[in-house]
């Protein structure tokens, strides 16, 4: 594994504009570089102590006029030794005042290490990297659990439990173990990317309505008149702590107008790469023959039959598909709907402190471990498997 420069200042916080800013200054040179430019009332900086001072001093530069020209006022600043050599520098959030105190550091030797790149290099362990790494990208408390437990090691003992597994000559352990890993990798590569789940049908049967409801506020633009929706519209949402695109679609018909045809092609597009379709059609309509056909093109689709508040009896005929029956408009089966996404797309949901796997390297490898004990190749699958956890990896995140 490359190892970090000596001496680096690293930036915690994201990027762009927030209350605070954080940074981090660490090596041999830390306490030196940082005292060089931190002016405040406590000085030597002291193990442990939070110091309130600036940052640099009031500087100027001289204009070919000889005029004295202003350039850089002193950055209010919060520093903390943490170690001998490791101190944190809180300032403004501005993006000026960190790139200032970065730029005062790496003209003297510092080097300036992204914050994953730092994360990465610090540990050892490939896996709990990584998922440390992620989790500034969770979109849910839910699924950072689920990265929490990974970064606690959840999935390297798991490996370690199938490899010991395999030494012990117990094929049918390891096989049963790693089978559940890779029921999980669905789950896994969505606590990131959200699930895309798309909304299809004929034009005029509530798609943006169902939206809205799904979501609860109104996103998408609602109009009785067919083909209002041309393009895809998309809205990020969680439903029971799962993170979820809802993607709107034209609606499908055959049409001469360019622009309809046009939103029609880009809704098939986003149908061949949903997660999950949702094939909406009016429930206060007849059913026909062309309906059936359309139904018949996405067998593996969540059928919605919108619109039941129109109907007198609630209930929807016999010559339809099985499927939801909802209103967006008073929300009837919009609960039910929610819940039969949820179980189409999570079948296996891990427990509390399980094991998953969370990147496309890791299921490669589990693949490749669970071929080879398939084949009783059973050297090949330990190094499959030691590959996923080996500290000299410098690829540890997808």
């Amino acid at each position: 594994m490359n190892q970090l420069p000596p001496d680096r200042v690293v930036l915690l916080t994201p990027e762009g504009r927030g209350a605070v800013a954080s940074l981090r200054v660490e090596g041999p040179r830390a306490a030196e570089l940082v005292a060089r430019h931190f002016v405040g009332p406590k000085t030597p900086l002291a193990l442990g102590r939070i110091h309130v001072g600036h940052w640099g001093t009031a500087t100027s530069d001289t204009a070919a006029s000889g005029v004295a020209v202003y350039v850089a006022a002193p950055e209010e600043v919060v520093v903390c030794c943490l170690e001998p050599e490791m101190f944190e520098v809180h300032c403004h959030g501005g993006a000026a005042a960190s790139r200032r105190i970065i730029g005062d550091l790496t003209r003297e030797g510092c080097s300036s290490v992204s914050w994953r790149n730092w994360i990465e290099r610090q540990e050892s362990r490939p896996i709990q990297a990584a998922a440390r790494a992620l989790l500034t990208d969770a979109r849910t408390e839910r699924t950072a659990a689920i990265l929490l437990d990974q970064n606690g090691g959840a999935l390297s003992r798991a490996i370690d439990g199938v490899v010991a597994a395999i030494v012990s000559s117990d094929a049918a352990t390891a096989a049963s173990r790693l089978d559940e890993l890779l029921d999980r990798a669905a789950v896994g590569l969505h606590l990131i990317e959200s699930w895309r789940v798309v909304l299809a049908g004929p034009p005029n049967v509530g798609k943006s309505s169902l939206i809205n409801a799904l979501v609860g506020y109104r996103r998408s633009i609602v109009h009785d008149s067919p083909g209002t929706t041309r393009d895809a519209v998309s809205v990020s949402t969680a439903f029971d702590g799962w993170p979820f695109e809802l993607i709107d679609t034209a609606g499908l018909r055959p049409s001469d107008d360019p622009v309809e045809v046009a939103g029609i092609d880009r809704a098939r597009q986003q149908l061949a790469s949903a997660d999950a379709v949702l094939l909406v059609f009016d429930a206060a309509q007849p059913w026909t023959t062309e309906l059936a056909a359309m139904a018949r093109q996405f067998p593996a689709a969540i059928v919605v039959h919108n619109k039941v508040d129109l109907l007198r009896t609630r209930s929807i005929g016999d010559d339809r598909p099985p499927g939801v029956a909802t209103s967006a408009l008073d929300g009837i089966g919009i609960e039910a709907l929610i819940a039969t996404v949820i179980s189409h797309l999570i079948c296996d949901e891990p427990p509390s402190g399980a094991a998953v796997p969370f990147a496309l390297s890791q299921i490669a490898f589990l693949r490749e471990a669970r071929s080879r004990v398939e084949e009783h190749e059973w050297t090949a699958a330990i190094a499959a498997l030691r590959a996923m956890n080996a500290p000299d990896r410098d690829a540890i995140t997808d």
